[in-house]
C-alpha cells in the first residue's frame, strides 16, 4: 500500500505592483505607463514543487465495440444498400439540382417500394424523388 506525502508545501506570495507615471511639464506628450514586477525564482521553485506532489490517477476506459449495421432494400427483383441510395441522392444534388457537393449537409430518404421511388429531403428544404 502506498503512503501519501502529507507535508505541506510553502508557496511564497508574488507581489505585483502597478506604477503609473505622468509627465509633469507636458501631459499630452507622454501616456501613462504601467510596469509589473516579475515573480521571484523562489516562487517558481515552490510552485514546481507543489505540482510535483500532486498525484494523478489513471482511469481505464473500456471501449465498447461499435455496432455495425447494413440496410438492404429488396423489391421487384432489385436490391439497394443504404450507400447506393445515398450515392444516387448525392448525384441528384450535384447534377440535377446543380449544387456544390460541399453544400450538402443532410439527406433524409424515404423508400416506397410499391411505387419504385425514393423520396428525399436535402438540407431540410429541397424535396423531390428519384426512381429506384
Amino acid at each position: 500500500m502506498a503512503t501519501k506525502n502529507t507535508t505541506p508545501v510553502k508557496t511564497d506570495a508574488v507581489k505585483v505592483t502597478t506604477v503609473k507615471s505622468e509627465a509633469v511639464a507636458d501631459k499630452t506628450s507622454a501616456a501613462p505607463q504601467t510596469t509589473v514586477a516579475k515573480a521571484t525564482p523562489a516562487a517558481k521553485k515552490t510552485t514546481t514543487a507543489a505540482k510535483a506532489t500532486k498525484t494523478t490517477k489513471s482511469t481505464k476506459t473500456v471501449k465498447k465495440a461499435e455496432l455495425k449495421t447494413t440496410l438492404n432494400v429488396q423489391f421487384d427483383g432489385k436490391s439497394y444498400t443504404e450507400e447506393d441510395l445515398v450515392k444516387i441522392a448525392k448525384d441528384v444534388w450535384k447534377f440535377d439540382l446543380k449544387k456544390k457537393a460541399s453544400d450538402l449537409t443532410s439527406i433524409d430518404l424515404y423508400i416506397k417500394p410499391e411505387e419504385g421511388r425514393a423520396y428525399y429531403v436535402m438540407n431540410k428544404e429541397f424535396m423531390g424523388s428519384f426512381q429506384v
